[in-house]
């Protein structure tokens, strides 16, 4: 330094962070290979009083040294895994000046009985006394701290014993590679890369409970390790009723001249829980056979933290005793974190209860809650009650209320589930639809359930749930309402039935209790006694897949789903009559198709027609774009002449591309060719229409409501409320009611209007106007009205 003349040694990257410019002179450049075996004089002489070696207090190079802060210089303490490395390798001998407690030992000076973390400012003013302190600085980093206590933490060597897991690791990648992980990406990375890196495994712990390390040790430090009781027994002499550390602390013996007593450590639990396989069996003095059946394991699960601890410890033990994988499939599930994304803590109360929730919710909602989570997808799930309460609201109760639907009915009329009748022929196209997507949804669950893909396997349970409620059920009511025992009444009670009973065998892994509850309630003759004592479902009768049905209801329910999200978005009620939907298709298979289902799309959006046509223009406003991500590697370096060229089609060239398929268009002089979705069709609605497209459909609704059709919606309206009151009073569904109402001219002329229509819905013998009614106040669509009912005579 140019003012003091001090002479400093540092890494030059980092000189202008401790000094100005122009402070100082650079006397001398060297690489840190040159100081290599340089001495230093120490700050203390602690080490040098207990230990002293000539290997000590030189300069080592080693390339974990950063040169992104510090000097480039960094002093060696005996507690981390770099220093302890450093110091056996260069044979430096090691010096502990700290004792069990965390405390300095007796014999360091000013620092004896003081604890590590006590000791900074007392260090730190030695250090100012003795002219020794070149910077004093804070910083903030991650620190270890006891989790139960609270109490901050230090490294500390300590001597172990230690699994040779370095001189077999190569075999235990090679064998990984052969394990079926879920999800897949685990075998290569997160667990892969562990057991690339992997080191000897510290197997000891210095605790005065735990598994006793069966080593016996002398004076001379020669060892014997004892791999049974009756071997100990042997050479011990005596009799060995307990293995416990107490007892067999106790043992010493003579072999050839010399004392053997116990060494101190335990096994690290996690070797215990690596032997499970050989322990449950008491692998190898019984169970010979039974083990040798069944090792590797077929199947294990755990928590994505188990790849440094379970998943290891298994595939270390393994390999060690039989160069062998440890099990065949292991499926990897998150961490369940608390709702605000913290580890859940007994002491921070940061999760709800429970046992609450079960008693609130249920298992089931709570197992299909987490099934249809990320955890199953080895990441992470913040667990949130608001979960559950979807779950049961979305999926289970409206489970509960497709086996309550049919029960409810069959009772009714009188229906058994009698060979004759689950055997007849089925030919309502709803029937032979959701049997078909029941084939489906036995064989994907079957698929998915063989490659341990759980996520995989409750998804399309979970949709199959939406289809049945909301789409087989609700288009099926009215032929469960309707009198009489005719043929597509009696062949909907069977399909009901027989969805329902195959449905608890796929589901009974993912919602036990309640797919045991419908096994039991629906269960035949020759049944077993619980569902999960059943096979899982094979095709039976008429159950077959049929793709082309499918593929025709399908695009129905794309329309009225497109419909419904019209109405949503405009806030148009389904109650609502609307007078037309327009439909528009691009090819002459989808307009067959809506024609000939065209009554399902105008009950299910409460329309009074639909107009089906294959000529959008004058709906929406056509455009064209490229798909970048199928063109961008044909198309190369001309991409961005072809998306223009694409960009600058005209209608009547987009509309001949979705006829053919097909188009050829001019870029840069030169003809190409673009085949089905390379390019992407856009629409917009014109002014003045509401509507939904998508690549195949779009969807316009015609919003203007006549006079007829607002009194067609309050009398809908009606009924909904009345319905509702009939929940409330708990009324049986074949319950007759008499049903009395007070409200406007308007609301009158309405509801006489469609009189007929509201006995029939509600079940309602007499339905009257009456002044001075006591009753329960709605609103329906911004006319009051009251409504009284009761149960008929």
């Amino acid at each position: 330094l140019k003012e003091t003349g001090e002479r400093y040694l540092l890494v030059a990257s980092r000189v202008e962070t401790y000094f100005e410019e122009g402070s100082y002179e650079i006397e001398e450049r060297m690489k840190g290979t040159e100081l290599k075996g340089r001495r230093y004089e120490p700050l203390f002489d602690f080490a040098q009083k207990n230990k002293p070696s000539e290997n000590a207090w030189k300069i080592y190079n080693d390339d974990y040294v950063s040169d992104e802060s510090g000097t480039g210089l960094v002093h060696l303490a005996c507690f981390g895994e770099d220093d302890v490395r450093i110091f056996n390798r260069e044979g430096i001998p090691i010096f502990d000046p700290v004792n069990e407690e965390g405390n300095f030992q007796e014999d360091m000076d000013f620092l004896s009985g003081l604890n590590v973390i006590e000791a900074n400012r007392p260090i730190s003013q030695k250090l100012k006394e003795k002219g020794l302190m070149f910077r004093q600085e804070t910083i903030e980093h991650s620190y270890p701290f006891c989790w139960r206590t609270d109490t901050p933490l230090i490294y500390k060597p300590i001597s172990t014993w230690f699994v040779n897991v370095e001189s077999f690791r190569e075999r235990m990648v090679e064998h990984n590679r052969k394990v079926h992980w879920v999800p897949g990406h685990i075998r290569d990375g997160r667990f892969g890369k562990w057991l690339e890196n992997a080191r000897d495994w510290a197997i000891s712990r210095n605790r005065f409970w735990g598994t006793p390390l069966p080593i016996w040790k002398n004076e001379e430090g020669e060892t014997l390790c004892f791999g049974s009781v009756e071997e100990l027994e042997k050479a011990s002499g005596s009799k060995v009723p307990d293995l416990h550390k107490q007892h067999v602390d106790e043992l010493v013996f003579e072999h050839q001249g010399k004392t053997y007593h116990r060494v101190t450590e335990v096994l690290d639990c996690w070797f215990e829980s690596g032997s499970m396989p050989y322990g449950q069996q008491h692998y190898p003095f019984e169970n010979k056979e039974l083990f040798e059946a069944n090792f590797p394991a077929n199947f294990i699960c755990e928590g994505l933290d188990q790849t440094r601890g379970w998943f290891y410890t298994l595939v270390v033990i393994a390999q060690a005793l039989f160069d062998k994988p440890a099990f065949h499939n292991c499926v990897v599930n998150g961490l369940i974190l608390a709702e605000d994304g913290k580890k859940m803590s007994k002491r921070l109360k940061n999760y709800p209860d429970p046992t609450k929730m079960l008693d609130q919710y249920g298992a089931d909602a709570i197992r299909l809650y987490m099934l249809n989570s990320p955890a199953v997808r080895g990441e992470d799930l913040r667990f949130s009650e608001k979960g559950l309460i979807e779950t049961t609201r979305t999926l289970l109760l409206p489970l509960w209320n497709a086996l309550a639907f049919l029960t409810t009915y069959a009772r009714i009329d009188g229906w058994e589930p009698t060979p004759e009748n689950l055997e007849i022929s089925r030919n309502n196209p709803l029937d032979l639809w959701i049997l078909s997507k029941l084939v489906g949804l036995i064989d994907e669950v079957r698929t998915q359930m063989d490659l341990y893909d759980l996520n995989r396997s409750v998804a399309p349970f979970v949709g199959f749930i939406d289809l049945l409620t909301n789409w087989y059920i609700r288009r099926s009511r009215r032929r469960f309402w309707k009198a009489g025992q005719g043929s597509d009444k009696l062949e909907a009670y069977a399909t009901l039935f027989q969805v329902l009973r195959n449905l608890s065998r796929v589901i009974a892994p993912f919602v036990p209790f309640i797919a045991d509850g419908i096994h039991r309630t629906l269960k035949l003759k020759g049944d077993p006694e619980s569902v999960h004592l059943a096979l899982f479902p094979e095709k039976e009768g008429q159950m077959k897949q049929d793709p082309e049905l499918e593929q025709r209801m399908d695009l129905v329910l794309s329309a009225v789903t497109m419909g419904r999200a019209l109405r949503a978005k405009h806030q148009l009620k389904i109650r609502q009559p609307l007078q037309t939907i327009t439909l528009i298709t691009a090819t002459p298979e989808a307009q067959r198709i809506l024609e000939d289902l065209d009554e399902l799309i105008i009950d299910e959006l409460n329309v009074k027609s639909v107009e089906i046509s294959r000529d959008e223009k004058d709906l929406v406003q056509l455009s064209a774009k490229a798909n970048f991500k199928l063109l961008g590697r044909r198309m190369g370096k001309k991409m961005k002449a072809v998306s223009q060229a694409i960009a600058a089609m005209n209608p009547e060239q987009i509309r001949l591309y979705q006829q053919q398929g097909n188009v050829e268009l001019e870029v840069e002089g030169e003809g190409i060719r673009f085949e089905i979705e390379e390019i992407l069709i856009q629409r917009s609605q014109k002014e003045g229409l509401l509507v939904e497209t998508d690549n195949l459909l779009t969807v316009a609704l015609d919003t203007e409501i006549t006079a007829d059709l607002l009194k067609e919606g309050l009398a809908r309206e009606f009924v909904n409320k009345v319905q509702n009151m009939r929940k409330e009073k708990n009324l049986d569904v074949m319950d007759r009611i008499v049903t009395r109402y007070h409200g406007s001219k308007a609301l009158e002329t309405s509801l006489e209007t469609h009189s007929d229509f509201i006995r029939t819905e509600t079940l309602t013998n007499t339905l009257s106007s009456e002044s001075n009614l006591e009753g329960e106040d709605w609103d329906l669509n911004g006319e009051a009205c009251r409504i009284s009912i009761e149960k008929a005579a």
